[in-house]
């Protein structure tokens, strides 16, 4: 790997800055990426928690030296100055906006090999003027892709949500025969990616108990199996609709490779209680690899120094791995 993984420093009044920084204070990191944010507040944030590591500011990624305690760091979005924690800010939702900007501008530019994001708040994007609810969205626009879908994903399960950040009424609304084909092509790619040669994809309905035949509902059979037909005609191995109450289940214990959730809580909750420390949030369909720890911003403890750099660590090392792949695929190809 000669680009190094760029980590964006999320919300800064967050704990995106220290689960970062506690990721980089590891001595044994076998890939020590390099920081897009502020170089001032990780400073000051390294200076809080302790870590006596060394913030450095990079003209280019192709700078970074990889030493360990070192934070090198690529400067993007306006001087924070003081910032408080665990507050919304317009100010820090602008810079996190910057942040995320540069690092898909580097990413297209091939100068990082990957995008690995640190938590972000969405009222406080709201708050700077910024029209997107999430990272996704914004990869979606700006990343220079086609169809994307976000995965979570961890050691028992993988999803992928045809819909994502908006209420539930307008879920349904977006729920497409388009939709749902897109989810699935983008579910059994990324399995593949994973190292799975044959996936086996499972979608779960709408409905409860996957509309019972009309009874409650006919997404089922005016949308969803339609797609999946049209999908296994394209020679995806993919089945269903599965009631969504027990579809997960059957995947942890084996029986699918990656599940196609319809809705945002449907698809992450299962994922979420398995343990949000182990979980992955890949987004699918991009020109690059972009991973983040299935967590938020965390404002109750910014302050306390307490957050737990596991999930940042998970995201970092599945980022890795992907590349990898990525790279291998395209020497045999």
């Amino acid at each position: 790997m000669t680009q190094p993984i760029a980590i964006t420093m999320g919300d800064a009044a967050g704990i995106g800055p220290e689960i970062t920084l506690k990721l980089l204070a590891d001595p044994t990191l076998a890939h020590r990426p390099i920081v897009i944010g502020d170089a001032d507040h990780l400073r000051l944030t390294a200076r809080r928690l302790g870590l006596g590591l060394d913030v450095v500011t990079l003209a280019t990624p192709s700078d970074a030296t990889g030493a360990a305690g070192r934070v090198e760091v690529i400067a993007a979005g306006e001087p924070l100055g003081d910032v408080v924690l665990g507050e919304i800010s317009a100010a820090c939702g602008a810079a996190a906006f910057a942040y995320i900007r540069a690092a898909i501008t580097l990413a297209n530019a091939g100068a990082i090999s990957a995008i690995v994001t640190a938590p972000i708040h969405k009222e406080a994007l709201s708050a700077a003027g910024i029209p997107y609810p999430g990272h996704t969205e914004m990869l979606a626009d700006f990343g220079g892709a086609g169809d994307t879908a976000m995965m979570l994903a961890n050691d028992q399960l993988r999803v992928v949500l045809v819909t994502i950040h908006c209420a539930l009424r307008e879920a349904i609304d977006q729920i497409s025969r388009e939709a749902e084909l897109s989810a699935i092509r983008l579910a059994h790619a990324a399995a593949r990616s994973f190292g799975i040669a044959a996936p086996r994809v499972a979608v779960a309905g709408l409905n409860p108990h996957a509309g019972e035949g009309g009874l409650f509902g006919r997404e089922e059979i005016e949308i969803i199996a339609p797609a999946i037909a049209e999908a296994r005609g394209e020679g995806i191995d993919v089945t269903g609709p599965w009631a969504g109450d027990t579809v997960f289940m059957q995947a942890r214990q084996g029986r699918f490779d990656v599940v196609v959730a319809q809705y945002h809580d449907q698809g992450l909750i299962p994922v979420k209680y398995l343990g949000i420390e182990e979980g992955v949030n890949i987004t699918l369909g991009l020109p690059f690899v972009r991973t983040s720890p299935d967590h938020g911003t965390a404002f109750d403890i910014a302050a306390q120094g307490i957050a737990d750099a596991g999930s940042m660590r998970v995201a970092l090392n599945q980022a890795l791995r992907l590349v990898d792949a990525r790279t291998s695929s395209q020497e045999t190809a």
